[in-house]
């Protein structure tokens, strides 16, 4: 009997044993980081991607220290038949099961997208492309189709103001219907009751207020002048006076860098050029940024139908109300320009 239970003890203890090895090799695998320190910082798994695509992505980018654990988990959890594509970040401690969860779920890691300063929509698809899955073609084509424009209450030239030029989180995998989406309800976001009941006041619509606020950002991009430009150009609107803003001539024959019209250019035949077409242009001729939108809802209110560059160049200009004082600045603005052969 002292044998035998002697043998039953052994053998239990064999059995321990290999149960607590059993149980240490699972923890390992389920548990135990599998990412290599030299990894990249996050995992962009494609739209459409299938299991096999996936192993070869992280083969390829040489991610896991052990790629058979990681499929044995992925194998046990199902993954091949759940795989949600996205961005996931790849923290050194994660270990096979928390990966699997996360690619399983969709729990991915949002994407901080920011866009200003951007002038045309070409322009701003390809600062997205450059943040988000979808390419820049594939983008455009989805804003300008008539539908889409007609749902969201613009048209080609008013599309731009659809995007109201901040920062935001976005998944990185969102398709080009849902993030113009997003951008819209960031847009009625922004033109809350107060907004809308400002532009009312002057009276203009929100797009007309973004396109107004387009030239006056072209005149100066310093906020600080803004009001008081935004003024001008409301007091030429309510006399039916030609706005004459250069930076929309500019719009029209696609130069911004030009530092001096001529009048063959101020006679181009254009909805945008403002010394022949009364009124606002279309649409905006930029992006206008948030403190160029807030400068035409608070802007200054002042007797001013004139205004010219100073002659310093620093950007900044000089106001008038009489078309004798503004032929002298003008004067001096343009001897400045000879004097730099400009």
């Amino acid at each position: 009997m002292k044998k035998s239970f002697k043998i039953l003890i052994c053998a239990l203890a064999v059995l321990a044993m290999a149960g607590i090895g059993g149980a240490y090799t699972g923890y390992r695998i389920l548990y135990q980081p599998n990412i290599r320190t030299d990894a990249p910082e996050y995992l962009y798994i494609p739209s459409g991607s299938d299991y096999n695509s996936l192993l070869n992505l992280l083969d390829s980018a040489q991610i896991l220290k052990h790629p058979r654990s990681f499929q044995w988990v992925a194998q046990a959890s199902h993954l091949p038949g759940h795989l949600r594509s996205g961005r996931y970040r790849l923290n050194r401690t994660l270990g096979n099961l928390t990966l699997v969860r996360n690619i399983r779920s969709g729990n991915q890691t949002a994407v901080r997208i920011s866009f200003n300063n951007i002038r045309t929509l070409p322009q701003l698809a390809q600062r997205l492309a450059g943040q988000l899955e979808f390419d820049s073609a594939a983008f455009l084509q989805t804003l300008l189709q008539d539908t889409l424009l007609q749902t969201y209450g613009v048209d080609s030239a008013t599309a731009i103001c659809l995007f109201i030029p901040n920062t935001y989180e976005c998944w990185w995998n969102s398709s080009t219907q849902e993030f113009i989406r997003r951008m819209h309800q960031e847009y009625l976001r922004f033109w809350n009751a107060r907004r809308i009941e400002k532009a009312a006041a002057i009276p203009l619509s929100p797009l007309e207020v973004m396109t107004l606020a387009s030239i006056v950002e072209e005149e100066n991009f310093r906020p600080d002048e803004q009001p008081r430009i935004a003024g001008l150009y409301i007091n030429r609107l309510r006399k039916n006076m030609l706005l004459q803003s250069d930076p929309t001539v500019k719009f029209a024959i696609g130069d911004f860098a030009k530092s001096r019209l001529l009048y063959k250019d101020l006679e181009i035949d254009s909805p945008y050029n403002t010394y022949k077409q009364t009124g606002l242009p279309p649409g905006p001729i930029r992006m206008a940024s948030i403190s160029a939108i807030d400068a035409v809802l608070n802007y200054e209110h002042h007797p001013y139908i004139y205004m010219c560059a100073k002659e310093d160049f620093s950007g900044y200009h000089n106001f008038t109300q009489s078309a004798a004082v503004h032929a002298a600045n003008a004067y001096r603005y343009h001897t400045a320009l000879n004097r730099l052969k400009k």
